[in-house]
């Protein structure tokens, strides 16, 4: 990776700023009128500022390409089988499986979801060796695609960014990374760990700052849940929502900012905004890794996980509503905005028409209700969201991979067209929602052995509000 402000490119920049300043300096010795010098004062100038600014113009960052898993049909778990599995498992009551299969019919999942194998064993095993063996798999399978995909070998790695909440072994899933793939020894391993479902955007957005300041670089980012270690045991409700929805799922990603990059991309990024609600003890504890009363350790899902995710998307949307709508939306948000202020709290807010901003819209498939909260926050259409909800019906909840399903639903159903825009919205613990931007560089015509290659033609599906399966 080139050192950052690249030693040439600053050559470049600040040399003729001397030279400029060396050739006053002596021109105003040589001739001191009062013109001359205002003439040669102006040179020093235009020529500083103008290094100021290509110093600070930030460089732009493309999407070269990306995959995701595509989980072996022996991992499938149709909803017959994962009731099975959870009466014989030994782990629950009946009022618990009863309390569980009212998730799954409500949960907008379909049949052909997936959890790793050590799941499917009675009783699943929860292990750290299970834990890495499931990395090992889902991790190398999206990234060996990616590498097939652009033509990339680990040598040409400058970055490595992996993000994953709950699973954090030492060494760490990006040196499990750097150690398959026989990276440089100045490649440049992260791993998030704690994050939620989100991270995805964080790792990106990481990448993001290290492209700014290396030149001519790539970076991977590989976003992933891993499950088996931390399937829940108990019999609390709120801990037992993440068995009922989280499913396998992994995604890789290759970022440059080679100049060479603009001819080969599919999207360039032109936007991360990012918020936290964490100063929130409502927001920060919605979402938490707790013991329940029998020591067995899960994650909480608060009955307040709505309304923090659609405050934390009203904050979300007013920072990125600037950069992308147009003015009229502004105006309109403006003057709303205005009348409560002057008028009366009770004058309705106005939601801006981001479809007026965006083509297509990757929502975090977090489950049916998270879809729902967004798609009434934003007034968006069915259409808006068929993405989000057959990612939802297909894959389940793959956590802050999800975004790269959708965006492939996009893709392989023919819909992405040049200078199309994308805005990806992920939510996580703490509480965070974080969003992305891009635009299409080139008409997408599907991806090649893509998630969706086997089975796109059988959506969009009709998720009913209530499957019933017994």
């Amino acid at each position: 990776m080139s050192p950052a402000f690249n030693h040439h490119k600053l050559a470049g920049i600040i040399l003729p700023s001397i030279a400029a300043a060396a050739i006053t300096a002596f021109f105003l010795l040589s001739f001191p009128t009062p013109k001359q010098t205002l003439i040669f004062l102006s040179t020093t100038v235009s020529a500083c500022a103008a290094a100021a600014f290509l110093l600070s113009r930030p460089q732009p960052v493309y999407l070269l390409d990306y995959a995701c898993l595509r989980p072996l049909r022996t991992c499938r778990v149709p909803f017959a089988a994962y009731m099975e599995h959870a009466r014989l498992c030994g782990f629950f009551d009946e009022k618990s499986v009863q309390f569980q299969m009212r998730i799954l019919e409500r949960s907008g999942l379909g049949e052909e979801t997936c959890l790793p194998p050590p799941n499917h064993y009675l009783p699943p095993q929860r292990t750290l060796e299970g834990g890495r063996a499931e990395a090992e798999l889902v991790i190398f399978s999206a990234v060996d695609e990616l590498f097939a995909k652009t033509g990339m070998e680990g040598k040409d790695v400058d970055a490595v960014v992996v993000n994953c909440s709950l699973f954090a072994p030492t060494p760490s899933m990006a040196d499990m990374v750097v150690n398959k793939y026989k990276m440089r020894g100045d490649v440049r391993a992260y791993s998030l760990s704690g994050m939620g479902c989100s991270a995805g955007i964080i790792a990106l957005d990481l990448a993001r700052q290290l492209l700014q300041v290396h030149s001519k670089s790539n970076a991977l980012i590989i976003s992933t849940e891993i499950l088996s270690p931390h399937y829940y045991a108990g019999k609390t409700r709120p801990m037992l929502l993440p068995n009922c929805l989280f499913r396998m799922g992994a995604s890789a990603s290759l970022l440059s900012n080679h100049p060479a990059s603009r001819r080969l991309c599919k999207y360039r990024l032109l936007h991360v905004i990012r918020t936290h609600r964490g100063s929130d003890d409502r927001s920060f504890f919605c979402v938490n890794q707790e013991e329940d009363p029998f020591g067995q350790v899960g994650i909480s899902l608060s009955k307040d996980l709505m309304a923090v995710a659609g405050d934390s998307l009203r904050s979300n949307i007013t920072a990125i509503g600037p950069l992308v709508l147009p003015a009229s939306e502004q105006l309109r948000f403006l003057l709303a905005l205005i009348a409560r202020r002057a008028l009366s709290s009770s004058w309705p807010p106005y939601i801006p028409d981001f479809r007026k901003a965006f083509d297509h819209f990757c929502i975090h498939a977090g489950g049916r209700a998270v879809i729902d909260e967004l798609q009434r926050s934003l007034k968006l259409q069915p259409g808006d969201v068929e993405a989000s909800r057959m990612t939802l019906h297909r894959f389940g909840n793959t956590s802050s991979s999800s975004l790269w399903y959708e965006l492939a639903y996009v893709e392989a159903k023919g819909r992405m067209r040049k200078g199309d825009r994308v805005w990806m919205i992920g939510f996580g613990s703490g509480f965070k929602c974080n969003s992305a931007v891009w635009r299409c560089v080139r008409t997408v015509d599907g991806p090649a052995n893509g998630p969706w290659d086997d089975c796109v033609d059988r959506y969009p599906v009709e998720v009913p509000e209530v499957v019933n399966f017994t």
